[in-house]
């Protein structure tokens, strides 16, 4: 039994939720997030909450139950307060900038980098600090113009330069100079 499927959502005010032809719509003040059903699950409204139920029999269904419960509480969640994804550049010379709805990034490269926002994403940046703060009301589309962005500089693991989470701990490595000083191979 899925600890997760089984915990009803509560559907706060100002968000109305509509399933019909296998699809979740969840609607707010925010715009329109649309699931898809996976097999093997049902979805029912029961007053101010959500229900989400198992219909199959198989590993599958048990799984999808799980996942459906939390694809939807994350839409619902997202209505009501926006996800946030927190990237940090380091680097000599880096910046980020806002430029209209998307970003211009100097990483280091001959030219500087454009990139356009998403609909439903929206970016924040602080250049005191060299952050950026992805926000949007879609969790997945959060991590995925985040990811994206991290992609153009990744950090490297000797002086830490390019974009890193503000979570993430870059593990540094010795340069050439601290392997020789502590008797590494003499050339």
């Amino acid at each position: 039994m899925s600890k997760i499927g089984k915990q009803p959502i509560v559907i706060p005010n100002g968000v109305t939720v509509t399933v019909t032809n296998g699809v979740v719509e969840v609607k707010g003040s925010k715009g329109t997030l649309s699931i898809p059903m996976l097999s093997g699950t049902e979805v029912k409204t029961e007053g101010s909450e959500l229900v989400i139920s198992l219909v199959g029999t198989g590993k599958q269904s048990r799984a999808n139950w799980g996942t459906l419960r939390a694809l939807i509480a994350n839409a619902v969640f997202g209505q009501t307060k926006e996800f946030e994804r927190k990237l940090i550049l380091e680097g000599v010379g880096f910046r980020v900038a806002k430029d209209g709805e998307g970003l211009t990034l100097n990483l280091g490269f001959s030219h500087p980098v454009k990139y356009s926002a998403r609909p439903g994403i929206t970016f924040e940046v602080d250049a005191k600090a060299n952050a950026l703060l992805v926000k949007g009301m879609d969790k997945s589309l959060v991590g995925q113009v985040a990811a994206e962005i991290r992609a153009l500089k990744k950090p490297e693991p000797y002086k830490g330069k390019g974009f890193r989470y503000s979570d993430e701990v870059i593990q540094r490595k010795a340069g050439k100079k601290a392997a020789a000083a502590s008797g590494g191979a003499a050339a």
